[in-house]
């Protein structure tokens, strides 16, 4: 028997099933609420960069190099800074890091401070690689993640702020240029070498100020004396000099197999992270960084639709949601036995799902192969309040999940499309905050990381039994994860007697 086994190739295993659509009858309403006017710095284009350049600026024209590449745009208040970029090196012979920096310049006669209130910025590799997950994993500690972004969302979700990358403040004096990020993403000890990073502020400046991100090669330095000084820089980089804005100043070994070593004779290979004159020159006398992504169709242009990658200033940090029978009511009626209601979530154009719904955040300003819209939401943080209320004479059983149906933007049946068995791509990973009062009567607040696929219905977050009259509230809070796939739905069920609520 085992030597039959053994002899079975992959080719000769059953395939897997295909992936079936199912169609489960549920009434689809759009979401209360709206987005803030919060302006976010979205930069997400060009997503793989292959050359150095200016990823966005909002700085002024006048005076630049390129100034097709500055979108003239001040920020002063409350905003966010969001940026999502890959790196490949195409030369296996130059396998040198690619740093990604955003430079804030004061244009005022007043120092300009900058509260960094929330911030995290992790790389794929070796920070937040995609691991394979379950469906629905606990999440206490923030320590259950796949990908960076997913692993970035989790961090600002719970208001941290990551203090080795972002000090508290930072005082820009007037005329001034200051760093908010010089952060690399190397890929020399990758195979292949393809790295990436994610990032996420939440800001505040009590003056106005321009900002711009670009992508910049390291500096590589070859030491001809490493022989001499060898010991002396042993422990360089994690313990290295941190600059004005409290980055890391490092000097990152290119290699770990002794280079330098006295019994090797061969030079020692650093590199130096750019300085933030040489962010400065760049952003002066550069052009946009490539190789430029798809430009997207216009949004009301016939046939298939390419949404492009976002680059400029999008409107809107965060969506509050208070989800009740009608705007007037204090309360959400839970649906009849054996029937769900869903609220759609980052629904899009040609994405609605029958709600007539566009959540997607405007752009203020923009450049012009890039996205119109900052399609699904990255990094905005959904809050959604649900005060539930059975009405009937009987003790009812509730589930709620986040759903991720077949993407429509007017139904075709009667209710959402799923698929079963589920196929392999993966459409949403991030870690979602559920806060209720359980039935014992003690108050829960949950952080559940979700890996859903297209078409998936779901792990259910809660379930509640509810009983005759009782109102009860649950909230769901979450930031939408970067590399996910919209639309999803929240949506709201009643147990039939027989039902377990799985």
């Amino acid at each position: 028997m085992w030597m039959l086994l053994s002899t079975l190739t992959l080719a000769d295993l059953p395939a897997p099933p295909e992936p079936q659509e199912i169609v489960v009858p549920q009434s689809v309403r759009s979401l209360p609420g709206q987005l803030d006017s919060v302006p976010v710095f979205n930069s997400n284009s060009p997503e793989l960069v292959q050359m150095e350049g200016i990823l966005l600026s909002t700085f002024p024209p006048m005076g630049m190099a390129d100034p097709s590449a500055h979108l003239d745009f001040a920020f002063q208040g409350r905003f966010d800074i969001f940026a999502h970029h890959v790196y490949r090196a195409d030369d296996p012979e130059d396998l040198t890091s690619l740093y990604i920096g955003v430079v804030a310049y004061n244009p005022g006669d007043n120092d300009a401070t900058v509260s960094i209130l929330h911030g995290a910025s992790y790389l794929s590799q070796p920070d937040a690689p995609f691991f394979p997950l379950p469906p629905l994993e606990e999440n206490p500690r923030g320590d259950v993640f796949a990908g960076p972004g997913s692993r970035v969302m989790s961090d600002v979700l719970r208001n941290r702020r990551q203090e080795e990358l972002f000090p508290a403040q930072v005082t820009i004096p007037p005329g001034q240029y200051r760093l908010l990020l010089n952060a690399p993403i190397p890929v020399a000890e990758l195979d292949p070498p393809l790295n990436g990073r994610s990032t996420l502020m939440r800001l505040r400046s009590d003056q106005p100020i321009y900002l711009a991100s670009l992508a910049h090669y390291a500096e590589v330095i070859v030491d001809l004396d490493a022989d001499a000084d060898l010991g002396a820089d042993a422990d360089m980089g994690a313990d290295a000099d941190t600059d004005q804005m409290g980055n890391p100043d490092t000097a990152m070994d290119a290699d770990a197999d002794g280079i330098g070593d006295p019994d090797t004779e061969m030079p020692r290979v650093q590199e130096q992270a750019p300085s933030l004159e040489d962010w400065v020159a760049l952003l002066e006398t550069g052009d946009l960084a490539g190789g430029r992504d798809r430009p997207p169709t216009p949004l009301d242009a016939p046939g298939q639709i390419i949404y492009g990658r976002v680059a400029g200033v999008a409107q809107g940090s965060q969506w509050d949601a208070f989800v009740s029978d009608t705007p007037e009511s204090s309360t959400l009626t839970i649906p009849e036995p054996g029937e769900a209601v869903s609220y759609g979530l980052s629904t899009l154009v040609a994405g609605r799902l029958g709600t007539g719904q566009v959540q997607t955040a405007p752009m203020l300003v923009r450049y012009p192969d890039t996205a119109y819209q900052a399609h699904g939401n990255y990094g905005i943080q959904y809050n959604l309040f649900m005060p539930l209320h059975n009405p009937t004479d009987v003790a009812q059983t509730v589930t709620l999940s986040l759903q991720t149906p077949i993407k429509e933007d007017m139904l075709s049946q009667d209710g959402l499309r799923f698929f079963e068995p589920l196929p392999t791509q993966t459409f949403f990973r991030g870690t979602v905050q559920v806060s209720y009062v359980d039935d014992d009567g003690r108050p829960q607040s949950r952080f559940v990381h979700l890996v859903q696929q297209r078409g998936d219905q779901s792990e259910p977050l809660v379930t509640l039994t509810l009983p005759s009259g009782d109102r009860r509230s649950v909230e769901v809070s979450f930031l939408y994860p970067p590399d996910s796939t919209p639309p999803q739905v929240l949506t709201l069920r009643t147990l039939l007697a027989d039902e377990d609520g799985r």
